[in-house]
């Protein structure tokens, strides 16, 4: 072609670049409202869930012992159900979702079939509506990359044409399941794609927003949690929270190898059917639901009550010791459901013990207990999940705590070094890693 041919076809080049970077974002806005109005709805099932669940124990503790085995039977029914559905309908809806989700957004596995929103919905619903220690954010972000990659099907969109929409997808159902639709857009690039794309970064962006508007229609428009006014850390802190942020990493450490090791442990259970697996597991869950129903489920009071300083010192360390322990048992029960709600329940409860003792440590410093319980959610996501800027993003649209940004950074910096320097994997990696491996894993 001459060089005149060339220039006369630039623009009509240029033209459908543009005609379909439009055309993808319009789409996005779709996809962002119908991941916000799933999200919406999963959120409000799950709420509903927790009140009758509390005052379904409050009933059964009246009846005793009859009570105690009702709780029990019930909730691992519920649980074996939650699995039944994976295990027969949709494998990939089983845990988090996130890694799969990854995996295809790689090329490394295909995207799920449709049905998979529906068994993810009903499935987490079950899973943590009668008790398990899972977080609502897993469903959200795979039910919105599921229903990204139907309408990117729908409207006949190339492969990737259907990647970017599904990477928005993904965020906007994290957007909805925190109400923060600048982490939901960071999430995209710092976890799904680990890399600036202007596609994705416009679509993410579009399908946030989109599914924010949409979700607070009918979530209301405040932040997920309510804390105190802080004043700004004193440079004598510094080393306090950097020091959280350290041990925070420890903590993450400590956590990805009890839920890799409790997933193995599961693995080698295999020759027991699933189903029976996870009945045990809801089982005792719902037993320890009986004598401790604050503790089980999600764990939403759990972080509102250790933000606002709520726990005694006395109390704190075994409510910590009972959260991380629940999370991983029920994460290896492989009905669907998350890992950051309950870690930012640990990293609360865990910056809020840090915080009691650094005071009474240095009682001549400014520190704020309730300071460290905000600063250490974003401390140990970035230790567990290592993505700090997801981290500190998604903490601060869930508390509007700005002033602690700085804080924030330095523990998210000590957590970060800390492991790096132990060569402890993203638990997301090693989740990839386990799917690959064996795609009805989680």
């Amino acid at each position: 072609m001459n060089d005149d041919g060339y220039r006369a076809a630039q623009p009509k080049d240029e033209l459908d670049t543009r005609t379909n970077l439009l055309v993808l974002a319009l789409l996005a806005l779709l996809v962002g409202a119908a991941a916000g109005l799933i999200g919406a709805f999963f959120r409000l099932s799950l709420e509903w869930a927790d009140h009758t669940r509390d005052e379904w124990l409050a009933w059964a503790r009246g009846g005793t012992f009859a009570g105690f085995l009702l709780v029990v039977g019930v909730c691992a029914g519920a649980v074996a159900i939650a699995t039944w559905l994976v295990r027969r309908f949709s494998p990939h809806a089983s845990g988090s979702g996130i890694p799969h989700v990854e995996a295809v957004l790689r090329g490394e596995l295909a995207p799920a079939p449709p049905g998979l929103i529906v068994v993810k919905f009903i499935g987490g619903w079950l899973a943590i509506g009668f008790g398990l220690a899972l977080g609502r954010e897993g469903p959200s972000v795979q039910m919105g990359a599921n229903v990204a990659n139907l309408i990117g099907k729908l409207f006949r969109r190339t492969w990737p044409d259907c990647r970017v929409l599904l990477a928005a997808g993904a965020g906007a159902g994290l957007a909805t399941a925190f109400n923060s639709p600048i982490a939901g857009a960071v999430f995209v690039l710092e976890e799904l794609v680990r890399k600036f794309e202007l596609r994705i970064a416009i679509a993410a962006l579009g399908a946030s927003a989109a599914a924010i508007s949409v979700a607070r229609l009918f979530l209301g428009e405040g932040p997920d949690f309510q804390v105190q006014s802080f004043a700004s850390a004193g440079a004598p802190t510094m080393p306090l929270f950097i020091t959280l942020g350290a041990l925070a990493g420890l903590l993450g450490v400590l956590y990805n190898r009890s839920l890799l090791a409790m997933l193995a442990v599961a693995d080698s259970l295999s020759r027991f059917p699933l189903e029976l697996r996870a009945a045990v597991i809801g089982g005792s869950v719902g037993a320890l639901g009986f004598f401790a129903p604050n503790v089980v489920g999600g764990g939403d009071p759990l972080t509102q009550s250790a933000l606002v300083g709520a726990p005694a010192l006395t109390i704190l360390p075994l409510i910590l010791i009972l959260r991380f322990g629940l999370g991983p048992i029920s994460y290896a029960a492989g009905a669907p459901g998350g890992l950051f709600a309950p870690l930012l329940v640990l990293g609360a409860q865990f910056g809020l013990l840090f915080g009691m003792i650094a005071r009474m440590a240095f009682p001549n410093t400014d520190i704020v207990p309730e300071a460290c319980a905000v600063v250490g959610m974003a401390a140990l996501f970035t230790a567990i999940v290592r993505a700090p800027l997801t981290g500190i993003v998604l903490v601060i649209e869930m508390t509007a705590a700005f002033v602690l940004l700085l804080p924030m950074l330095g523990a998210c910096f000590g957590a970060m070094l800390v492991t790096s320097l132990l060569r402890n994997d993203p638990i997301y990696d090693s989740l990839r890693e386990r799917t690959l491996r064996n795609p009805s894993r989680r």
